[in-house]
């Protein structure tokens, strides 16, 4: 391995967007109560240096009146009505928004109106349609809007783009992207639950865990894709009515990148991306799910070396990352331009792979 490259190792862990010392914190409002707010975001938000949560908002005030004990800094909880109505808007600086995604618009038009900053949940809507005006009422107030992208914040993959920029692995040829897990028996036992259902979903496959090698690559290689092609099947019933329980797709990306992706929601837990260029390889497996071990490889002709590193809570990263931007006025990144490559690239998919072929990816 040369010299020039295994520098670019050190520090793996490092948060390389943290360049100044900040003071202060920025209070969160939850939009949303499922079991990913409860047991992922809330504790990251806990264990952060920049965050805390003061609101919470939810539907049933069964699980706002819950949801209150889950954090001691937590000070009010209000139903979606309430947040809409204003209530309690003195106490947060930034909303969570964290509901289905066919859901998230007008909780995000709110925010807007009430010239709260925005975190946003991935995919931005379920339609492109959707997100576009999503984008807009935040952009018409010049509020703040991150998508959340949690692999950008991960710091192996930052590293895998830094390596990638630097040529490390000379100029990126191939893409290899998986993402699968079962959802029905391991995630949430539902067959009745939003992801099944088109209005709410836009996708049950594509959108929900096929973004995760998409866009991860677009970090990664700092392309854009321009044409898809793509395959979808689907065994299970519960999966009729959203079309895909397992696909393929392929992405050309405007760099002349090529990349291979498949997902599954019922499939083995797994998870991987590799990049391989002229002159190497660099390889995260496991890649993409929160609070895993990352084994990562840097190859180059005849050479690897495996770097070992600690694992980080990717959500803690992610939300001290957004309000670090809010309190130094950095633009917070990825945007919601950002978000709508990808949200037009996975109706892509789809057409895609109802009709066969190759399908162009409209330009934003």
């Amino acid at each position: 391995m040369t010299d020039d490259v295994v520098p670019s190792l050190d520090g793996f862990t490092r948060r390389d967007w943290q360049s100044e010392e900040t003071n202060g914190t920025v209070r969160f409002a939850m939009v949303g109560m499922g079991w990913w707010t409860r047991e992922q975001a809330i504790p990251a938000v806990e264990a952060s240096d920049f965050c805390e949560t003061t609101t919470v908002v939810s539907g049933s005030a069964q699980k706002v009146a819950a949801a209150t004990d889950l954090a001691d800094s937590i000070e009010h909880g209000i139903t979606y009505e309430e947040f809409h109505d204003g209530v309690a808007e003195d106490a947060y600086d930034a909303v969570y928004v964290v509901t289905p995604n066919g859901a998230h618009l007008p909780y995000v038009e709110t925010a807007a109106d009430l010239g709260k900053a925005v975190l946003c949940e991935k995919p931005l809507e379920a339609s492109v349609e959707r997100a576009e005006r999503l984008v807009a009422a935040c952009d018409d107030v010049a509020v703040p809007l991150m998508v959340a992208y949690r692999m950008q914040t991960e710091p192996a993959v930052r590293r895998a783009r830094e390596l990638v920029d630097a040529g490390a692995i000379g100029d990126p040829v191939l893409v290899h992207g998986h993402m699968s897990q079962r959802l029905l028996d391991e995630v949430v036992p539902d067959p009745n639950q939003w992801r099944l259902d088109p209005e709410l979903s836009g996708g049950a496959t594509v959108m929900d865990i096929g973004l995760y090698p998409l866009n991860t690559a677009r970090f990664v290689l700092d392309a854009d894709p321009v044409q898809v092609r793509a395959r979808a099947t689907v065994e299970s019933e519960p999966f009729d009515a959203v079309g895909d329980e397992h696909v393929s797709f392929g992405v050309d990306f405007d760099d002349g990148t090529l990349a291979a992706c498949t997902a599954s929601q019922s499939a083995a837990q797994s998870s991987f991306l590799r990049v391989t260029g002229t002159e190497g390889e660099v390889a995260l497996d496991p890649a993409f799910y929160n609070r895993q071990e990352r084994r990562f490889r840097l190859s180059i002709g005849s050479q690897s070396v495996d770097y070992d590193f600690d694992r980080v809570n990717q959500m803690t990263e992610e939300f001290d990352y957004f309000a670090y931007c809010l309190l130094t006025g950095t633009d917070p990144y990825p945007d919601g331009d950002h978000a709508l490559v990808d949200m037009r690239t996975m109706k892509a998919i789809y057409a895609a792979a109802e009709r066969g072929g190759d399908v162009a990816v409209e330009a934003v």
